[in-house]
Order: C-alpha cells, then sequence, then structure tokens
C-alpha cells in the first residue's frame, strides 16, 4: 500500500505507545500509517466511576463509528476496554503479543509495603476497577478503597500527591510506558485474576476491507489469541463487563498444560466462586462458555443476581 493506513488512536500516552507499536510493525512489512487520535466518552468523564456512567464502549465507540464511515482504515485498543460482540461490519483482525496481563501494586513514598498483605492498616488504594476493588475487600477488609480514575499518569500523580497510600493499575500499561520501576509487587493469578483480555492490543478493521484484512491478519499473534478467546467466552457467557467483578486468566502449567482460571467476586468481598479449566487450543471459546456454567452453577448466579 503507498497510501498511509489511518490508525485511530486514544490520544493518552499509553494508547499512543500501543498504537505505535501497530505502526512499527506495519512498518516493517513496508506499509507507511498515520495516527489519528481521539478523545473518548471515558476519557471526558472523570468524576463518575467507570461502572456507574453505564455505557458499553466507553472508550471504543467513537472510533467504531468513524471506521464504520471510512474516516479511519483501524482502530487499536486495549482488549479489556472492547466489549465482547464486534460491532456489525467490524473484527478484531489482529491481537498482538501479550504483555504481562497481572495486576501491579504501586505505594506512594512513605508507604513500607511491598505486597498487598504489608499495607497499613487502613491504607487508602486507589482503582476504578470493580474486579479489583471486590478482590480487594476480600482479601484486606481493613483496608479503605477509593476510586481512582485517570490515565496511568494521573493515577501516580494521584498517588504521589497523597490523595491515596497504595494504587493498583494494570502491569502492562506500566510496562509500555517505562515505569516498570514504580512497581513494588505483581498479584499472581490464580490468587488474584485480572480482566479478561488484559495486556493484549487489539486491532479493528472493517470486515469487507479484504486487502487490509491480509495485511493486518499478519500482526496476530496466535498463542495470545488461544488465551484471550478463552478469557473474553467466559465474560460473555456470564454477561459480565466493567459493572460485574469478574477476573480470568489463561496460565501455563507444567503439570496440567494450558489453564483457564475465573472467579466471580461480591462487590464487598464477602464471597467468591473460582474454577478452572482445561483449554482446547482449537476450540478456546468451548472452555470459556464451560467454566462459566461450572461458576454460575456452583453459585455464580446469586452473585450476579445481587449485583444487577
Amino acid at each position: 500500500m503507498t497510501v498511509p493506513v489511518r490508525i485511530g488512536t486514544r490520544s493518552s500516552e499509553l494508547a499512543l505507545r500501543q498504537a505505535r507499536q501497530v505502526a512499527a510493525q506495519l512498518e516493517a512489512r513496508g506499509v507507511p500509517s498515520e495516527l489519528v487520535e481521539y478523545t473518548t466518552l471515558g476519557d471526558r468523564i472523570l468524576d463518575r466511576p467507570l461502572s456507574a456512567i453505564g455505557e458499553k464502549g466507553l472508550f471504543t465507540a467513537e472510533l467504531e463509528a468513524d471506521l464504520l464511515a471510512g474516516r479511519i482504515d483501524c482502530a487499536v485498543h486495549s482488549l479489556k476496554d472492547l466489549p465482547t460482540a464486534d460491532p456489525q461490519g467490524i473484527i478484531v483482525v489482529a491481537l498482538l503479543e501479550r504483555e504481562d496481563p497481572r495486576d501491579a501494586l504501586v505505594v506512594r513514598a512513605g508507604i513500607d509495603a511491598n505486597s498487598l498483605d504489608t499495607l497499613p492498616e487502613g491504607a487508602r488504594v486507589g482503582t476504578s476497577s470493580l474486579r479489583r476493588r471486590a478482590q480487594l475487600q476480600a482479601r484486606r477488609g481493613d483496608l479503605e478503597v477509593c476510586e481512582l480514575r485517570g490515565n496511568v499518569g494521573t493515577r501516580l500523580r494521584k498517588l504521589d500527591e497523597g490523595q491515596v497510600d497504595a494504587a493498583l493499575l494494570a502491569a502492562a500499561g506500566l510496562h509500555r510506558l517505562g515505569l516498570a520501576d514504580r512497581i513494588v509487587a505483581y498479584l499472581d493469578a490464580p490468587d488474584w485474576l485480572s480482566a479478561p483480555g488484559q495486556g493484549a492490543i487489539a486491532v479493528q478493521a472493517r470486515a469487507a476491507d479484504q486487502a487490509l484484512l491480509t495485511i493486518l491478519s499478519a500482526l496476530d499473534h496466535g498463542p495470545t489469541r488461544v488465551a484471550v478467546t478463552a478469557e473474553r467466552a467466559l465474560l460473555a457467557a456470564l454477561e459480565g463487563g466493567c459493572q460485574v467483578p469478574i477476573g480470568a486468566a489463561v496460565l501455563e502449567e507444567p503439570e496440567y498444560g494450558t489453564i483457564l482460571h475465573a472467579v466471580i467476586v461480591a462487590l464487598d468481598g464477602s464471597a467468591a466462586v473460582r474454577g478452572g479449566i482445561p483449554v482446547d487450543h482449537t476450540d478456546p471459546a468451548a472452555a470459556g462458555i464451560e467454566l462459566a456454567r461450572q461458576l454460575r452453577a456452583a453459585g455464580g448466579d446469586q452473585i450476579l443476581g445481587d449485583i444487577r
């Protein structure tokens, strides 16, 4: 292609770095590109928790509309921001190799802690995620969980200003921004489960744009697609989103192979249902659907019903 591929991206530094990864991979294949930046609804509304805004596609809808209208050629997102169902006429054509999918703990100066368990009693921990909030309250009910919105830089600034004592963030974002030195602890699966699809970069394109689909499909990373397909199939089967505390992660376990782990947690952390199931690489979605069924039967339906 001689005409640059127009890549839609949010305007945050993290989103731009993710889009530049796609641009760099295209350039390595001789395909020129240019970035088209957006400020989305989720970026503009910062005075309310994400779960209270109550809209799907908070960080993606504007890009998808312009993609369908032909104003951009593809869109790059953090996969966990995408609803589990593709809009009509759009597909996720490529998933880049996944970064570290775990959550990470960061603390402000003066807080002597190197894990969740060593945070001082009553410490204020910031997060914008119901999933993180619920798991934190299940593990450390003595902590004060505070709403913390904004991009990564904004959250770290609020932390450093003392608005909170610690914060839970995606390790992938900190790594991509060169801020891994801020991490004092990684929260390991399966004891702590991150958002389905966390750490993966998704590239959307129009389903009918066959020439571009052929180019972009070369960026797809097979093992990442297997893992996130299982995780997001579980999320879809549980009808989950940012309003529901659901965690999931696919792990490679030497003794058992590829295993999908998942948890549904009550908002106050008072109840949780966990499970795990092997993943068939030829049909990873089947594992997510089956584990969702098992979790519902084991008490997950009750937790989900109470939340909704």
